[in-house]
Formats: structure tokens, sequence, C-alpha cells
């Protein structure tokens, strides 16, 4: 299991040199507006959102490494009567994912999640539903919030 944390920030090229330095690691992933970098040696997952003047932090996380670890999550979080969502196979954050999502007392995101393969886009848009799907839309549950 690795902790995820993602932020959002005013300036990702910026934001990409201070982090890559800080850590001691390349870039893992950079798309427009977004970009991660993976810390093995911190088990950090760090993703970056370009959103200038936005709340600095988007939403904390557990990439986990199988569809069992977010089931036992779900399941948790389920039975707290935190689980807000679940999601199979819904693409966000450029990759898609099955995840578990609970939102703490002031809205923030908290996810259980895994990566299942990457996308070459940011979402995906259900036909169906004619917006965006639910990794990246305002929910009942919690504000906007985006993902892996």
């Amino acid at each position: 299991m690795r902790m995820q944390l993602a932020l959002n920030v005013d300036d990702l090229e910026k934001a990409i040199e201070y982090y890559g330095a800080l850590f001691g690691v390349p870039v893992n992933k950079r798309e427009a507006g977004y970009a991660n970098f993976i810390v093995p040696d911190h088990q950090l997952k760090l993703v970056l959102f370009e959103a200038p003047g936005a709340e600095r932090l988007n939403h904390l996380g557990f990439e986990v490494s199988s569809d069992e670890a977010v089931t036992t999550a779900a399941d948790r979080l389920a039975s707290a009567g935190l689980l807000a969502e679940r999601q199979e196979g819904e693409v966000c954050c450029y990759a898609r994912q099955n995840k578990a999502i609970a939102y703490d007392p002031q809205g923030l995101m908290w996810e259980w999640y895994r990566v299942l393969e990457d996308s070459p886009t940011f979402f995906e848009q259900p036909a169906e539903a004619g917006g965006a799907d639910g990794c990246c839309a305002e929910t009942a549950a919690g504000p906007d919030r985006c993902c892996a």
C-alpha cells in the first residue's frame, strides 16, 4: 500500500521542478494540468493538479495492489457508515481504477484505489449522463475532487 497526497498547485511546472528535487525522483506521469510522482523510499504517491488559487489540499488516499484490498476497504467503510461511493473501472486522472471513497466531516475526500490501466483522458464522460462521472464531478457526498 502506498499513501497518496494530492495537492492543487498554482504553477505546475514550478511544482514539478520543486517536488522532483525535494524527493529526488523524476515525474512518473505528466499530462496537461496534471503530474504525479512515485516516491518509493516513503511509499508515497504525490499527485499535482494545476488549479491556481484553489484550496491547497485536493484529497488523500491509498493506492493498493489488489481489488480485494479495495473491497476490504469498501466493506469496512460501509460497516462504519462512511462509504460515500464505490467505483469500478471508471476513468479519472488518466487511469482506469476501482475505488472506495469516503469524505471526512469537513468534506475532504479519502480514497482506496487500484489502478487497472493508464488512460489517454483525464476522465471518461458517460454518454448517458451527458456530464462528468462521479470521479471528477461534485457529488451529494462531497465537494468536487479528483483522483489518482
